[in-house]
């Protein structure tokens, strides 16, 4: 099967630090599908692994981490799917990726694909919905509506790096599912449009301070914070806006220490999202994530949430693949980038 690789780990305008290869085609056993991969999104796990994560073997290392294909074979202990199903996952960190044409992934990692997006539509949605459902509801405990409820909660959540994969989902599973009431950080104009359209009920400049941009607001106090990218730069703001008991979730890898201290006087708390948590150590609840990607379709197919695409950059390939991985890396990205046949 073609799949693209590496065994260094290089910068990634180095000749091999993606490249084109043959792999034998994996075969199914117990829990596993095996997925013919349609089409694929990047994110910026892929290029830290890269960056990070050399082969430990000298065999090719596959990464990627978004999938939407069509299940071709089944383990003998499978019993949700069947061949012919189409499905989309985010997968597992310890196991080769979906940058190949055929990858295998534990049924209980796997949710049915929306039927109302295209192959390359629902690539986009299945690591950042996971990370967003986790955040929103396990770890900052935000209580959840029926979709058809227009009913205010005093919840405020403030959203790090809203335009982002992750804030893009979240934006729209908060709007959809929750009452609060949803304050977006973007300063290009590109940004705010896109955050706005997904359903951010204000937006607050990131470059600047933001505790005065957020009491213009009237809104009451932050009682909750998303906080996506650049937690250190962020962190001791967060403890001045949030309000007695607040909640912090991070889901970034801070360059400085944080002073956890700080959240004493209020008593807040800090949670870290981590959506490999339960793959990588085989938890007892690892169904979860399939059936919360099955709750996230439904909303998609109902008209509550949209696709968070932002570029197709056309085949799977070693080609593309860099470029994805280029643009990730300069951090100006909007949506997801995504690709899509090979």
């Amino acid at each position: 099967m073609k799949a693209i690789g590496y065994i260094k780990s290089l910068p990634i305008e180095d000749t091999q630090s993606l490249t084109d290869i043959d792999l034998p085609l994996p075969v199914a056993s117990r829990h596993d599908l095996l997925v013919k991969i349609n089409a694929i999104a990047v994110n910026p796990v892929d290029y830290k692994i890269r960056q990070r994560a050399p082969s430990d073997n000298g065999s090719y290392k596959v990464i990627g981490w978004d999938a939407v294909g069509e299940v071709v074979a089944t383990g003998e202990a499978v019993t949700n799917f069947k061949p012919g199903d189409m499905v989309y996952y985010a997968g597992d960190l310890n196991r080769q990726g979906s940058n190949a044409e055929y990858q295998l992934v534990d049924e209980r990692l796997v949710g049915s694909k929306p039927k109302s997006l295209s192959d390359a539509e629902a690539a986009a949605l299945p690591l950042t919905a996971i990370t967003a459902w986790e955040l929103l509801f396990e770890h900052l405990a935000i209580k959840q509506q029926s979709p058809d409820l227009t009913e205010r909660s005093d919840e405020v959540i403030l959203v790090i790096g809203a335009a982002g994969g992750v804030g893009s989902i979240l934006i729209q599973i908060a709007k959809a599912i929750t009452g609060a009431t949803i304050i977006a950080t973007a300063s290009r104009e590109s940004s705010r449009a896109w955050v706005k359209k997904l359903g951010a009920d204000h937006i607050v400049d990131h470059t600047k301070p933001l505790q005065p941009q957020i009491e213009t607001l009237n809104i009451g106090q932050v009682s909750h914070v998303a906080s996506l990218n650049s937690t250190d730069s962020y962190f001791e703001a967060y403890t001045e806006l949030l309000l007695p008991f607040g909640k912090i979730a991070m889901i970034d890898d801070p360059a400085k220490p944080l002073d956890v201290m700080k959240m004493k006087p209020k008593s807040l708390s800090l949670h870290i999202e981590f959506m490999y948590a339960r793959s990588m150590f085989n938890a007892a609840d690892m169904d979860e994530q399939g059936r919360l990607l099955n709750r996230v379709s439904d909303l998609i197919d109902q008209g509550y949430i949209q696709t968070t695409i932002g570029k197709n950059l056309g085949t799977i390939n070693a080609a593309n693949l860099k470029t994805a991985h280029a643009e990730l890396e300069s951090g100006k990205s909007i949506g997801k980038i995504v690709l899509a046949g090979f």
